[in-house]
């Protein structure tokens, strides 16, 4: 068994390791040489390979579902509130904004799922008027954002205008998870292409 002490909880953006020691496994992701978490999580390590396979489990769908334990889900209801981070899922895009399914908040995985909204001029700090909401998200895409207004009576409004907001996690066109080489820019790593997005620095 590995000597690497990991997290007992990872969250996306986490340092996990080097990929010299491990191979990146689902739910992680690789910048600078290093591995990453992509999800919230517990990190496992699979010894059968080599080198060692480092994932984290998929947690978030589908909530509802009976072999979800209790220690996943919190018993009572989290509710976003101004400055809780949250993790969410892109469900649609707009012009000018996109709206997002909150699924975790403060790292607490949602019992129920909460509605968000991110603006065009709450993508990013600076150049706000040259946003183009399809070159920073894309529907499916998994982001980090924070929680800026309790908004209006259905949606939270979020922010990713700080450098470890943005998206966290992508797939490609042909449907492979990308990984971060930029503030801009995710690549496929099969089909060696690059797509814009609005990339969450990695802690």
């Amino acid at each position: 068994m590995s000597t690497t002490i990991l997290p007992p909880f990872a969250h996306p953006g986490l340092e996990l390791g080097p990929i010299s020691k491990y191979t990146p496994g689902s739910g992680t992701h690789v910048h600078n040489g290093r591995i990453h978490a992509s999800l919230s999580g517990a990190p496992i390590i699979n010894n059968s390979t080599k080198p060692p396979t480092l994932s984290i489990p998929q947690l978030l769908p589908p909530l509802s579902s009976s072999n979800v334990s209790s220690t996943n889900v919190t018993n009572r209801n989290t509710l976003p509130s101004v400055g809780s981070i949250v993790l969410g899922k892109i469900i649609r895009c707009m012009i000018r904004q996109v709206n997002v399914a909150i699924l975790v908040v403060d790292e607490q995985v949602c019992a129920d799922e909460w509605s968000g909204v991110v603006r065009r001029e709450d993508v990013r700090a600076t150049e706000k008027e040259k946003v183009i909401i399809g070159e920073s998200f894309r529907v499916g895409d998994l982001i980090r954002g924070e929680v800026i207004s309790l908004g209006d009576q259905t949606n939270y409004y979020l922010t990713t205008a700080r450098n470890e907001l943005g998206v966290i996690m992508a797939k490609s066109e042909a449907g492979n998870t990308m990984h971060p080489i930029s503030w801009k820019e995710f690549k496929d790593p099969i089909t060696g292409e690059t797509e814009t997005r609005k990339v969450a620095k990695p802690f």
